[in-house]
């Protein structure tokens, strides 16, 4: 009786807990917000000659945590993966989230929100960008759809409302679009040698189905309702799926690092050299190969409980953010022309600055949006249940 009094005393207080922390969270981002609305980015740690940083890296990891669980769910769904199949709702609510907190993201970002509307209005249909925003709206659209119909209680208490083979193979060429097209959007700066590549979209599509998969890991792991042997085999698997990915990325990004320092000459060398011992080199070394590389191999190289796959994947999903900030602001940090720095001065502002450092303001931003993306998730398991299945629907589709 004492040790279950215990117990329960322990989990409440952890709850009490961590909404104290989410409202601090939610306090924090209306702060920034306000400050955003106000004042616009005055007081973000953009140089002057860099127009991109936290929020335009968060997008691209955002949107490439949505694309990655989508296309998990879709492989579970249209090659009918019986042993993966109670996932697949919560693939598609979390792509959903995920996918929301990316558009709001880069929607603050905008130096006049107000006029992301032209880009639907007055299109440039050889505008990278436009075609973003159409696959975006697209995806969007659909995404509602499979929604409603998978949350949506099929006849007799069944889930056959929710599989739906026939959208969900629509929606892949659309993930893959906006995925590889974010890289791609990247790619086609041709002013930006470290992004002029065509390897770029590859690059981010990887990468949203290794931090994709890996999110949906790390909640199955952490917040399945029925802990089962079934449950134990579908986390474990889970886990070897992460495994495969994230050796994957690694082998794409030991050649984006080796080729272009093979001779040690020319500028992409100079930034491959700034990403790995510039001032910021804890980013790669500590931050992505050693938490969020190393310790999740070390989890997943054996056969791990369930426990062990869900750290893994959190290690993954959260430090895979490194990532997509090695990929963005480096670019920016370089002159396109040697000596473009010395070219303009004035009393004011000095002269051209190509340093970039986030501020407090641009940070603070970031975690309302982490915190709104938890209410989101709160606000939508509540209305929709059905987004985990009963310990008995998911051992049946497994047996």
């Amino acid at each position: 009786m004492n040790a279950s009094f215990l117990e329960n005393l322990r989990h409440g207080d952890r709850a009490r807990l961590l909404k104290g922390l989410w409202l601090l969270a939610l306090a924090v981002g209306a702060l920034g917000l306000f400050q955003r609305l106000f004042y616009g980015d005055q007081a973000a740690g953009f140089g002057s000659y860099v127009p991109w940083g936290l929020w335009v890296a968060a997008y691209t990891y955002f949107s490439g945590l949505a694309a990655g669980a989508f296309l998990l769910a879709a492989g579970i769904r249209v090659f009918n993966i019986r042993a993966l199949e109670p996932i697949a709702k919560l693939c598609l609510f979390a792509s959903f989230i995920t996918l929301a907190l990316g558009l709001i993201t880069i929607g603050l970002d905008l130096g006049h929100m107000e006029r992301a509307l032209l880009v639907l209005l007055r299109p440039q249909f050889h505008s990278m960008m436009a075609w973003m925003v159409w696959l975006y709206t697209a995806y969007l659209i659909l995404l509602v759809l499979l929604l409603r119909r998978s949350l949506r209680p099929g006849p007799a208490g069944s889930d056959d409302a929710g599989k739906t083979p026939g959208l969900m193979l629509a929606g892949i060429p659309l993930v893959i679009g906006f995925a590889g097209g974010v890289g791609a959007l990247f790619g086609t700066v041709a002013a930006r040698e470290y992004w002029h590549s065509s390897l770029f979209p590859v690059f981010f599509l990887a990468g949203a189905l290794t931090s994709g998969a890996a999110l949906v890991t790390a909640l199955t792991a952490w917040l399945w309702p029925g802990r089962d042997e079934a449950w134990k085999e579908m986390v474990q698997l889970l886990g070897r799926i992460v495994l495969g990915l994230v050796l994957l990325e690694c082998v794409l990004e030991f050649a984006e690092f080796t080729i272009p320092a093979w001779y040690g000459v020319g500028s992409g060398f100079e930034l491959v050299w700034y990403v790995l011992f510039g001032p910021y080199w804890y980013v790669f070394w500590i931050f992505h190969l050693g938490l969020g590389v190393a310790v999740p191999l070390y989890l997943l190289a054996r056969r791990p409980e369930p426990k062990d796959v869900g750290l893994a994947a959190a290690l993954v999903t959260v430090m895979f953010f490194a990532v997509r900030l090695n990929l963005v602001i480096p670019g920016l940090i370089v002159p396109e022309l040697r000596g473009l720095e010395q070219a303009y001065t004035d009393p004011v502002g000095g002269k051209l600055s190509f340093a970039y450092l986030p501020s407090l303001f641009e940070w603070q931003i970031l975690i309302g949006v982490v915190a709104v993306g938890v209410a989101l998730w709160l606000a939508g398991t509540k209305r929709f249940p059905n987004v985990f299945p009963s310990p008995s629907q998911s051992s049946e589709v497994k047996s």
